[in-house]
């Protein structure tokens, strides 16, 4: 039986690190297609079996980077470390390439720097930003996500588009879901209390909480 899938779409994932591997598995349980590329030939074929496509090559080299046809990917993620050359190399080729959206790991300021001024439009710091936390944030619709030990989790998201225009009364995402809209934000105002009264508008930035599972269909919402 086909595996469903809440976000039906292909992602690339270079390096397969602790960071990089912590992304790529949770990506993978989200229901993303990852392909990913490993320099170390025995961690590629660790992973082989684990995700869409693991290719063993040195993503650095812009020849190697092109057997993954990173030009089709709308999303990819830089898990390089061990290498600032690399990991910058790489990042440059990517950006290259075109892909519309690109993490990479951050091992410090300066390294930070180069890669925003490269082109990357995420740095990640992975003392804050852990591979799993980072999984739940390359969808563009969540802007913040923090999970607990229980599987309950509370983000900040943008609303799907069956929202849009609709009181939290008209919508019934609770019972729909399974969770609370804690509060909305309006562009230039505060965070105010949810209520059943509260309209929600296109440009709106929503606080949920509930089942990280259930969070995770909401946000798979177009």
């Amino acid at each position: 039986m086909a595996r469903h899938r809440l976000f039906d779409e292909d992602i690339l994932v270079i390096g397969l690190g602790r960071f990089g591997a912590a992304a790529a598995i949770e990506m993978d349980r989200l229901g993303y297609r990852v392909h990913a590329i490993e320099g170390d030939g025995a961690q590629a074929e660790k992973f082989s079996r684990r995700l869409t496509r693991v290719l063993a090559a040195d993503a650095a080299d812009p020849s190697q980077l092109a057997q993954a046809k990173p030009q089709d990917f709308r999303v990819a993620v830089v898990g390089i470390g061990t290498s600032i050359e690399s990991s910058l190399l790489t990042a440059g080729n990517l950006v290259d390439a075109g892909v519309p959206s690109i993490w990479a790991k951050a091992v410090s300021a300066e390294h930070a720097r180069l890669l925003e001024r490269i082109g990357v439009h995420h740095v990640i710091f992975p003392e804050a930003e852990s591979g799993n936390r980072v999984a739940h944030l390359v969808n563009d619709r969540m802007m913040g996500y923090i999970e607990f030990e229980d599987g309950y989790a509370i983000v900040k998201m943008s609303p799907p588009q069956e929202m849009i225009g609709f009181t939290l009364a008209e919508t019934d995402i609770r019972k729909k879901y399974g969770v609370t809209v804690v509060g909305v934000k309006a562009p230039g105002e505060d965070f105010t209390h949810a209520v059943p009264e509260t309209k929600v508008g296109r440009h709106h930035i929503m606080i949920v909480s509930g089942p990280s599972k259930l969070i995770e269909q909401l946000a798979s919402r177009p």
